[in-house]
């Protein structure tokens, strides 16, 4: 439309310029026809200098062959220009036309005129001065001047007439020719927009549609389309995925190394963690074995009870271990959330009454959906490591808390937390800030809470410690 409206004005300038053109060239012709009547009017009065005839002027045929030569001595600089000299009452009695571009020479005052030239040489003959008129046709404008011719001869006048083409001649070709190069140009223009408009959105989307089939982490290769602005940005989108591939590729080489490193991490803090479990049961059963051997017969039955014991307390240890390691998968139950805490919390009543501490529960109503013996088991595990860090006098808060997509429970206590040091490896396997503890209680919370597909946390509180499981809230 833009393109369409550019050569509209330009076609309407073009046009005025050619209206413009055509006036002034007919202002030229104007003034070169007046100017043709001056020569007349001049070669007449060359003519009549010496005029030896009857003062009536009779109309003899010397006398129109005189005054035609006349008309011709002063037309025949001035082409397109045709003339004569005009007795009032007689008519023509001289017509030339000596630029007349036909086979041979006019002799004949245009017919299709005449009541033109009669007028205009009896108006110039009654107001005794030059006189033209321009009457304006579709294509062209004709131009008739006439002046009077004061001599020997009465009531003779001198007329002059020109054409000026409007829609012929140089001006209207090279109309015609500006006309048809705008022409050109718009259709040209409208052929490279219709390509465009046709050929890029099929190549963009071949483009979109590669996309869309592909990963974004992994962009294809894009073909290219053919079209330069257009391959510089399948150029650019090729470059930037090949870049993404290699960062790509970097950054898996070292994921692998650092989950390698961590593994290897991971698996020398279990293996330090199970070599001193194992380790003081082993030291124990030695030494009570060896004071059995020196001391007689008589201490068997107690070092055979003590190693009894020891071996027990590695049947813990491992069993604690295959629980942390063989993730049982979860039978989700409907519970009702605050008898469960209460559940919980009481069965730690005694413990926590021989140490001196409360413990409170804190449960919104309602139910929801979990494995009941899993999470009493992750919460009995919370609930023993806050009895060991609670000081007395102190009270222990057991919660349950439905959010919007998650169910919370906590276990918060006033101690002083875990050292710092151990915070990031808090739940893994024999990670623990007691000398007694055997760093496994955390680890089974966390698979707890993973096989319900949530998490186990250090929360954080304003005063003392907070442990929480988030897993999702499935029903209420």
């Amino acid at each position: 439309m833009l393109v369409a409206a550019a050569a509209v004005a330009a076609g309407i300038l073009m046009f005025a310029l050619f209206r413009q053109s055509a006036t002034a060239r007919a202002g030229q012709a104007e003034a070169e026809i007046g100017r043709g009547c001056d020569a007349i009017a001049a070669a007449y009065r060359f003519y009549s200098a010496g005029w030896r005839g009857p003062s009536s002027g009779a109309d003899t045929a010397a006398l129109r062959r005189d005054l035609t030569t006349v008309a011709q001595t002063a037309l025949r600089e001035r082409p397109g220009v045709e003339g004569g000299v005009w007795q009032n009452g007689a008519g023509s009695l001289a017509y030339a036309f000596p630029t007349y571009q036909g086979a041979g020479p006019k002799t004949d005052v245009p017919q299709a005129e005449l009541e033109r030239i009669r007028a205009v040489n009896r108006s110039a003959l009654a107001d005794e001065r030059a006189v033209a008129t321009r009457y304006d046709a579709s294509t062209q404008i004709l131009l008739v001047a006439a002046c009077p011719l004061p001599g020997p001869i009465p009531n003779l006048t001198a007329w002059t007439m020109t054409r000026v083409l409007t829609f012929a001649g140089d001006s209207y070709r090279l109309l015609m020719a500006g006309l048809g190069i705008l022409l050109a140009t718009v259709l040209a223009a409208a052929a490279l927009l219709a390509r465009l408009t046709t050929r890029w959105p099929r190549h963009i989307g071949r483009i979109e549609a590669i996309l869309q089939a592909h990963d974004i982490a992994a962009l294809p290769m894009l073909p290219m389309t053919g079209e330069r602005e257009l391959d510089r940005i399948v150029v650019a989108l090729n470059e930037a995925g090949r870049r993404l591939a290699e960062a790509r590729q970097r950054a898996n080489r070292q994921a692998r190394q650092i989950a390698s490193g961590e593994r290897l991490a991971a698996i020398g803090r279990v293996a330090a963690g199970l070599a001193h479990e194992i380790r003081n049961p082993i030291a124990a059963m030695r030494l009570r074995a060896e004071n059995a051997i020196t001391r007689g017969s008589e201490h068997k039955d107690q070092a055979f009870a003590a190693i009894l014991g020891q071996v027990d307390r590695l049947d813990a240890v491992l069993s604690r271990l295959l629980t942390v390691t063989e993730r049982d998968q979860p039978r989700p139950e409907t519970v009702a959330l605050t008898p469960f805490v209460e559940a919980c919390a009481a069965a730690h009543a005694e413990l926590a009454e021989a140490k001196h501490v409360r413990i409170r529960c804190e449960a919104d109503g309602g139910a929801a959906s979990f494995d009941p013996g899993q999470m009493r088991s992750a919460l009995d595990n919370l609930i023993l490591n806050a009895l060991q860090a609670a000081p007395r006098g102190t009270d222990i808060v057991i919660g349950a808390c439905n959010h919007p997509e998650a169910l919370i429970f906590s276990v918060r206590d006033n101690g002083a937390g875990p050292p710092a040091g151990i915070r990031e490896h808090l739940f893994e396997p024999f990670v623990t800030g007691r000398a007694d503890g055997s760093g496994l209680g955390l680890s089974i919370v966390r698979e707890v809470a993973e096989a319900h597909g949530g998490i186990a946390r250090l929360g954080v509180c304003q005063t003392g410690t907070i442990f929480e499981i988030v897993i999702p809230w499935r029903l209420s």
